[in-house]
């Protein structure tokens, strides 16, 4: 992928990621190079363990061991993260069930969002992310056991929209929804990423969710980046290594239908 302009999106270069030392290390990721330019949305693909979750926390500084190179949005990526790289990216969860603390309402969740990041004008913000995840002021006060699984994940990406970053990280954000949920949260987030000019990185193991939703895919064996393929390519089943061809087989049917949830 090009780095043209990567100073305003994602840049990895030699990402390592481990835990344990000596004879219990785990390597879970290994000399991964990654560009993501503004704008551009770009899937990480792969079997579960292959790293590419790993990733994404190293990024948001869950994760202190790794070397390498990391930059974002200009910011060279240190052990701490500064207030900026909050203000900046943000990270929505697979399991909107485990991400909202049960005990706060929907208005709790966003306020508590907007102070922390120092911002006015609460009530108004509140407004306006409900209306933008497609939820409305009826949701305001409700808890999280009264809102179904899509619904909740409209309110984590409300959360994640909350400091108005200009990157987000997707991880997994469809897979702990029915199918027909997961269609209507792609839409969103495709429709999100167009009206607020916004940069994705999205792990996902569903090729028909990464071809719904990015342009560019690097699909992770083993801790490594083996291919860089575009959604042209993986519609085509166009794939130059074993692993990712396996991958496409795989999932052919899925691949192929995609487009019906557009």
């Amino acid at each position: 992928m090009s780095d043209a302009g990567a100073e305003q999106g994602i840049s990895i270069t030699g990402l390592d990621v481990w835990f344990g030392d000596g004879d219990e290390r785990v390597d879970a990721v290994r000399s991964v190079d990654l560009q993501v330019v503004k704008g551009a949305s770009v899937g990480l693909v792969g079997e579960s363990g292959s790293g590419k979750s790993t990733i994404l926390r190293a990024l948001t500084g869950l994760v202190n061991s790794w070397s390498g190179t990391m930059q974002v949005d200009g910011e060279h990526l240190g052990k701490r993260r500064s207030r900026h790289f909050y203000d900046t990216v943000q990270m929505v969860f697979q399991d909107p069930y485990a991400s909202l603390h049960p005990r706060h309402s929907v208005d709790q969740v966003l306020s508590e969002t907007l102070s922390l990041h120092k911002l006015k004008d609460i009530d108004r913000r509140i407004v306006r992310l409900l209306d933008d995840v497609g939820l409305g002021t009826a949701f305001r006060f409700r808890y999280p056991h009264q809102l179904s699984g899509g619904q909740r994940q409209r309110v984590a990406i409300a959360r994640a929209l909350a400091s108005e970053p200009s990157i987000l990280l997707l991880d997994e954000p469809t897979s702990a929804l029915d199918v027909s949920v997961q269609a209507e949260i792609l839409n969103l987030l495709t429709d999100l990423r167009a009206e607020r000019q916004l940069t994705y990185l999205m792990v996902s193991h569903n090729l028909a969710v990464v071809g719904h939703l990015c342009e560019q895919l690097a699909v992770m064996q083993h801790g490594e980046i083996v291919e860089f393929l575009s959604v042209r390519d993986l519609r085509a089943q166009r794939a130059s290594q074993p692993y990712t061809q396996q991958l496409l087989r795989s999932s052919m049917g899925f691949v192929r239908d995609e487009v019906t949830t557009a």
